[in-house]
């Protein structure tokens, strides 16, 4: 079993940064993809941006140029940096393992003038 605890969120300005971590229990994190969603007030749950144990990088088109994900496996952490945030950025973001259907249990971010 796999635990993962996201950390970062907050209540930020349109135009502001927050960066999202999410720590990983155990050994296997680097083995596996790793994805942000979120799910803001009244919507399902969307995803944001995935990263492949290889690296390699998808995002969603409304957060392209503004989000950033990486990952470090030595620290089994997985990040995403958000910069010039608007107001519909507004979720609870999750981080996920793919493939083992392990997720955190979300950060808030509220983006408000």
């Amino acid at each position: 079993q796999v635990q993962l605890v996201e950390s970062g969120g907050g209540e930020v300005q349109p135009g502001g940064s927050l960066t999202l971590s999410c720590v990983a229990s155990g050994q296997i994190f680097s083995y596996y993809g790793m994805a942000w969603y979120r799910q803001p007030p009244g919507k399902q749950r969307e995803l944001v941006a995935v990263i492949a144990s290889g690296g390699s990088i998808k995002y969603s088109d409304s957060v392209k140029g503004r989000f950033t994900i990486s990952r470090d496996n030595a620290k089994n952490t997985l990040y995403l940096q958000m910069d010039d945030l608007k107001t519909e950025d507004t979720a609870v973001y999750y981080c996920t393992m793919l493939g083992r259907d392990y997720w955190g249990q979300g950060t808030q971010v509220t983006v408000s003038s």
